[in-house]
Parts: structure tokens; C-alpha cells; sequence
């Protein structure tokens, strides 16, 4: 089944691509079959069983999400996006652009408020397919540790006071009506602003949604002996005061030093266990007290977590004067 995991996230690949380089003539189930080497009709069938979609469907909506952050985020006139992205006309544009988001095209641009986009597909995640490499990590020398003031900022998420992991989190937010893993990351992605956001793809880090672990005393406690809040979310600046959806939560993240562990790009699918062993072993050997610091275990405190192969993993745990007292 990874196999044809792996093909729909081509094909998700090859149809971002396409759009954004305006290349219509490539965007058919013809020549995605003769690229992959099978029928139209079994790249299909594959594809509506793995994505839940027609692949007709998530063509046209995937066209309406680029169209959408176009509206949103320059003056070009509405006509012209809707030629740019394949709509015969305004009229035809519009139709489908209130039947995918409530709103009409000139409405959004007016008040860009969050919107599910409905083409937030993870065919080919790592975590969730139990996946990434099973190498052994050796040691932490490719980890590199910096400490970093971060500026306050407000933090926009979800949060779960139970789940362990990644792959555990998105199952039991999956059980919450309108916290699954497709609706909060086409939501996260609709809203302009974010702080980590470096223009890839949806539901990583290179859109700037990050996991997060918040010190709460209701949390699980973890195998460093806190209790902690597991979240998923993104960064906006202090003065962002744009609409909060219904089921996520804004909150204040006040300005403070960090110590991040970053490790640099690496293939998720052959070494993302290695990396992670080797960073684990990087937090577990740090010597704190010859830096004159300590882990910030204070309650309310943010350790944020990025994971985008192309560019980083890295942990980013709070810090303070070992001699400041709480």
C-alpha cells in the first residue's frame, strides 16, 4: 500500500507544480498515466481510495485554494485569477468558489476570514504510514545547538492533553468533530501571516504549522517528568488579531530564550529514525550548567517542534538563568 501512498503524493506534487507554472496541458489523468505507467482508469480508482477524492474534484479544488490565497493576498483583478487558474469566466469562478467556501471571490477579498481548504492531502507522511528509515543513530554531531531570544508572539492551535506522538495525536483529534487532520491544516493554511511560513507545502513546517508541546499541569507527563499538552498550530506576530476558529485557541507566548537542536535536511524516508535518535541524544547529553542555563519547566512555557526534511528538524525548548529563581 506505501507504493501507492507514494504515487498519490506524486501526483499531488506534479498538480501543484503544474499550477503554479500554468501548465493546464499536463494537469489530465492521460498524462499522469503515462508518467506513472498505468491506465487512467487505475491511477483513478487508486487515487479516490487513498485521497477520498474524484481526482476531477481535487484538481478543481486545489485550483480554488491557489486562486483563493491569490485573492487574498494581492490587488490583481478577480477575472484575471479565474483565467489564471483554469475558470472560464467570473461567473463560472464565483460559482465555485461560494460552493467550496460560502463566500463569494469579491466577499473573501473583503474579509479574508479562515477557510477550510479541502485539498489538504499527507498521502506519503512518514509518521502516519510508520515509516522514515531504521538506521541507528551513532551520535549527535550533526545536531547543531544555538540559543535564540524569541520575540512574544501568539500562538494559534489545537491541543491534546493526552495524546503520545504525532501519529497519536491526529488519531484522537480525528474522533473531535472538526479537528481532523485535513480541516485544521486546510484552515491553519487559508490565513495569511504566519511567521514560519516559507511558501511549501500544506501541514509542515515549510507552511509554518509546527507541533508544540505546552507545560500544563493537566497535561501527560513526559519522559522528562512534566506534565505537557500536545498541540498543532502556528505562529503569528503579537499585534495578529485576525478571526479565531471555533475550534482553536489564541494565546500569548511572552518573549524568551530558547535552546534549539536543529538538525539540517536529510531524506525523511531513509534516515528519519537515525535523525531522531540523534537528536534525542543531543537534548539527553546537553550540559545545561555549563552554559549557566536550565530547561524552563515553568507552567504555560511553549517547546516548539519543526519537522520539514527539506530544510530542518529541530526541537526549540525554552530556557533561563540557572540562577533566576521562579
Amino acid at each position: 500500500m506505501n507504493e501507492w501512498h507514494r504515487y498519490v503524493q506524486i501526483i499531488v506534487d506534479e498538480i501543484d507544480a503544474c499550477i503554479k507554472n500554468h501548465k493546464d496541458e499536463a494537469l489530465t489523468l492521460k498524462s499522469l498515466s503515462h508518467k506513472l505507467g498505468y491506465s487512467e482508469f487505475y491511477i483513478s480508482r487508486k487515487f479516490k481510495e487513498i485521497s477520498g477524492m474524484q481526482f476531477r474534484d481535487y484538481l478543481r479544488y486545489r485550483r480554488l485554494a491557489f486562486a483563493l490565497k491569490q485573492i487574498r493576498d494581492t490587488d490583481e483583478g478577480i477575472l484575471e485569477i479565474a483565467l489564471d487558474y483554469g475558470f472560464s469566466s467570473n461567473e463560472a469562478f464565483t460559482r465555485a468558489f461560494r460552493e467550496a467556501y460560502g463566500v463569494t471571490p469579491s466577499e473573501y477579498r473583503q474579509n479574508p476570514v479562515p477557510v477550510v481548504l479541502r485539498t489538504i492531502l499527507k498521502p506519503f507522511d512518514c509518521y502516519l504510514l510508520g515509516i522514515g528509515g531504521s538506521g541507528m543513530g551513532k551520535s549527535a554531531a550533526d545536531v547543531k545547538t544555538y540559543f535564540v531570544t524569541i520575540p512574544a508572539h501568539k500562538f494559534l492551535h489545537i491541543r491534546n492533553y493526552e495524546s503520545i506522538g504525532y501519529w497519536d495525536f491526529w488519531q484522537k483529534q480525528s474522533l473531535i468533530p472538526g479537528q481532523d487532520c485535513e480541516t485544521i491544516c486546510g484552515l491553519l493554511d487559508s490565513i495569511k501571516g504566519k511567521l514560519d511560513d516559507a511558501g511549501g507545502s500544506a501541514a509542515n513546517s515549510g507552511s509554518g504549522q509546527i507541533m508544540a508541546y505546552i507545560n500544563e499541569p493537566t497535561g501527560r507527563i513526559c519522559s522528562w517528568g512534566i506534565p505537557l499538552a500536545e498541540c498543532y498550530g502556528v505562529r503569528f506576530p503579537l499585534d495578529y488579531n485576525g478571526e479565531i476558529p471555533s475550534q482553536m485557541q489564541l494565546m500569548e507566548v511572552p518573549e524568551s530564550e530558547y535552546l534549539v537542536f536543529e538538525h539540517g535536511p536529510f531524506d525523511f524516508e531513509k534516515e528519519n529514525s537515525c535523525v531522531e535518535q540523534e537528536i534525542e541524544l543531543a537534548m539527553k547529553e546537553f550540559d545545561y550548567e555549563a552554559f549557566g542555563y536550565c530547561l524552563d519547566m515553568t507552567p504555560g512555557r511553549v517547546f516548539y517542534f519543526y519537522h520539514d526534511p527539506e530544510r530542518f528538524w529541530k526541537y526549540v525548548r525554552p530556557v533561563r538563568k540557572a540562577s533566576v529563581l521562579l
